[in-house]
């Protein structure tokens, strides 16, 4: 207690002397101060002290079987260790409790049948969707924004916007098409429009007609749903105002975990900046990069600036369930009220901060690489301009990666919130291009124990990490007195 009282009046010294001459208050000195305390945060936030918080999280894992998946007691402790850190820190610090699916099985095969018509072969023409709630629901179809005949490539974008299901009847079994945004987003905004069912078709291109097993860790629209294959959809489709029988037969069990929020005490309320990364690991693996770098480094930033006196709240969020469907972040997004999500002025990401074979990866925030996805939405371009400037700074070369929805800022994006952050690889094969610039070995993962048992603490690599923890708090402390 003694040393965080020495340390509140440090940084309270620090604070005086830097805001007294600068005029906080004033707009015109928000560059000024952001600089200022953009070096004292850097300074501040140490690669040593990062690395203590990842020794931390290898040794709760090493007394829990290994791992700190969600729904283990390794998470469990996980959550304990950043929360208790953050409020004895003096954040205020919320437990948000987040479901997951536990447990799912399937009893019977399911039905898929036209009134009067065709019957469709369960396991084979179409399959239930893990991990799918039972039901039984005979019903009318509705098309929801098909494209047919397919286009060459995948376009489709039926379900994608809620948009979408304008004009859709609550009651009705959609029928979606397969196509360029996730599954799980099709599934909910047919759950938000009401569906009484949900059949998904494969989209119709080449190596795109079949129906197979798919688990999409998405049950909340709380209906039954299938994937079907094109030609069933195509049948559908074909045959407007049909009546169906859908049926599955499962057993679904939710368990519950947590998200852990910490937000500044001082700050305006109106205007909040989110900093985010995943707690939980693989059921297979401790998970010290991915991602226990990116939560200690978030973790460290948060320690070291809990007593700045922010112009704006700083928001550290540590996702729950991550490697099981992105369903901390997706849950926390959807729970927000239009008023609570107007106030996130924007989100940062940091998930897999410390690759061994690392690259310095900015999320291409305008889409100059012009490969992938789109651009994120309007200042995520002046997000990556941040970071490149950092980078710049060091002397250090960066390159784009997509915003392919791997990670927690998919639900930011997609409800509009600009987004951006930094990635060193996962699976991926780095190339001879980036050997060049960052060094490392060409043709080789970035990082070799991606998801495996041996992401442990010697999986690290010592230098990403301090050069990464650096740039979150230098970007964190630049949004925290000035928005981009």
């Amino acid at each position: 207690m003694r040393a965080q009282g020495r340390r509140t009046m440090r940084w309270g010294a620090v604070a005086a002397a830097v805001l007294l001459p600068l005029g906080l208050a004033s707009p015109a000195n928000a560059g000024p101060v952001a600089d200022v305390f953009a070096k004292l945060l850097v300074k501040q936030v140490k690669g040593a002290n990062v690395t203590k918080h990842l020794d931390a999280l290898q040794g709760i894992a090493d007394a829990n079987g290994g791992t700190r998946a969600v729904g283990t007691p390794g998470y469990a402790a996980s959550v304990d260790y950043v929360a208790g850190r953050l409020k004895k820190a003096g954040y205020k610090v919320t437990r948000q409790p987040i479901n997951y699916v536990q447990d799912w099985s399937e009893t019977s095969p399911p039905v898929l049948a036209q009134t009067g018509g065709t019957t469709w072969v369960p396991n084979e023409d179409f399959f239930t969707f893990e991990p799918s709630p039972a039901g039984d629901v005979t019903a009318q179809v509705q098309a929801v924004d098909l494209t047919l005949p397919p286009t060459p490539t995948p376009t489709s974008t039926s379900g994608c916007e809620e948009a979408d299901f304008t004009g859709f009847v609550a009651g009705r079994i959609a029928l979606i098409q397969r196509g360029t945004c996730a599954f799980a987003t099709k599934i909910r905004n047919a759950g938000k429009a009401g569906a009484s069912g949900i059949i998904v078709f494969n989209e119709g291109q080449p190596g795109r007609t079949d129906a197979f097993v798919l688990d999409i860790g998405e049950w909340r629209a709380g209906v039954p749903m299938v994937f079907a294959d094109f030609a069933v959809g195509q049948a559908l489709a074909a045959n407007p105002g049909a009546s169906v029988h859908l049926k599955v037969d499962s057993d679904l069990r939710l368990g519950t975990s947590d998200n852990v929020i910490a937000e500044t005490r001082l700050g305006l309320p109106g205007k909040v900046v989110m900093v985010g990364s995943h707690l939980d690991s693989v059921p297979a693996g401790p998970g010290i990069n991915d991602n226990g770098s990116g939560s200690a480094a978030n973790l460290e930033v948060a320690l070291q600036m809990a007593h700045f006196p922010v112009k704006h709240k700083v928001r550290f969020a540590f996702w729950a369930a991550e490697e099981i469907g992105l369903l901390g972040s997706d849950q926390y997004v959807e729970k927000l009220s239009p008023a609570e999500r107007a106030k996130i002025k924007l989100y940062l990401n940091f998930d897999m901060i410390a690759s061994p074979n690392h690259a310095y990866k900015l999320y291409d925030g305008d889409d100059s690489d012009g490969a992938g996805s789109p651009a994120g939405p309007p200042g995520s371009d002046r997000i990556e301009k941040t970071f490149e400037r950092f980078f710049t700074s060091r002397n250090l070369a960066t390159v784009g990666t997509d915003f392919d929805g791997r990670s927690d800022y998919g639900p930011f994006i997609a409800v509009g919130i600009p987004s951006g952050g930094i990635f060193t690889g996962a699976e991926g094969i780095k190339t001879p291009e980036e050997a060049a610039l960052f060094g490392g070995q060409a043709g080789v993962a970035y990082d070799a124990c991606y998801h495996q048992a041996c992401d442990t603490i010697t999986n690290i690599n010592a230098t990403a990490l301090d050069v990464n923890a650096d740039a979150i708090a230098d970007s964190t402390a630049r949004y925290a007195f000035e928005l981009p």
